[in-house]
């Protein structure tokens, strides 16, 4: 029998990136282990892509985790952690954001660590998260790919991306590179054969700790 369940809610309405994670996922599902599902947030916006979508998605986020009692464990599947707080007042169990996943996981790994994000704007917002996190000095650079959350995954990316990680790795001196969107996921393998250092997909490191807090005794 599974040992536990988790939800991961895409925050976006956009099906494409739910299914992304999924696939990337699929090394983190085994026998015996925790049943991962993947959703999305029908009512969010196509894209969580600047803070009015942050916020707008919060309750909405708080109201899908209380109305799936059935589950063990809640990962938010968006870079900025929208409703991470007011999700975990919402519920014991435990709630995982993404970001704040990516970043523990990035710090056990290297002394400094690199985000590509996927637009300028949003670099404030992630660095003022840092900040609230206490790790800010850590943070070897953020450089952005200014593309749409629909656009991230394509493979057109892919170039961008190995274009923007050897700037966090060359110039900015990152150990380890964390991918600012969940969009990304389909290229975290080859963009780190690619770079030659760790490149972390956030919702892979929120869900290893997720089934880590539902393993059986």
């Amino acid at each position: 029998m599974a040992a536990g369940q988790i939800l991961v809610i895409n925050p976006n309405s956009n099906e494409a990136v739910t299914a992304g994670i999924s696939a990337a996922l699929e090394g983190l599902r085994f026998a015996d282990g925790p049943q991962i599902r993947c959703e999305t947030l029908e009512e969010g916006p196509f894209g969580v892509e600047s803070q009015r979508d942050v916020d707008a998605v919060a309750l909405p986020l708080r109201q899908r985790v209380l109305a799936r009692t059935e589950v063990d464990a809640y990962v938010l599947a968006c870079y900025s952690d929208p409703g991470l707080q007011i999700c975990r007042e919402a519920t014991a169990k435990p709630v995982f954001g993404i970001q704040e996943s990516a970043v523990l996981t990035a710090l056990s790994r290297a002394d400094g660590f690199g985000v590509i994000a996927l637009a300028g704007a949003s670099i404030k917002r992630h660095f003022r998260y840092l900040r609230q996190m206490g790790v800010a000095e850590r943070l070897a650079g953020e450089r952005a790919l200014n593309l749409s959350v629909a656009e991230s995954g394509g493979g057109e990316t892919f170039p961008k991306l190995v274009e923007i990680g050897g700037q966090l790795r060359d110039r900015d001196g990152a150990e380890v590179i964390i991918l600012g969107c969940t969009g990304m996921a389909p290229h975290r393998a080859p963009l780190e054969d690619a770079l030659g250092i760790p490149v972390i997909d956030p919702t892979q490191a929120a869900v290893t700790m997720a089934i880590g807090s539902v393993a059986p005794d």
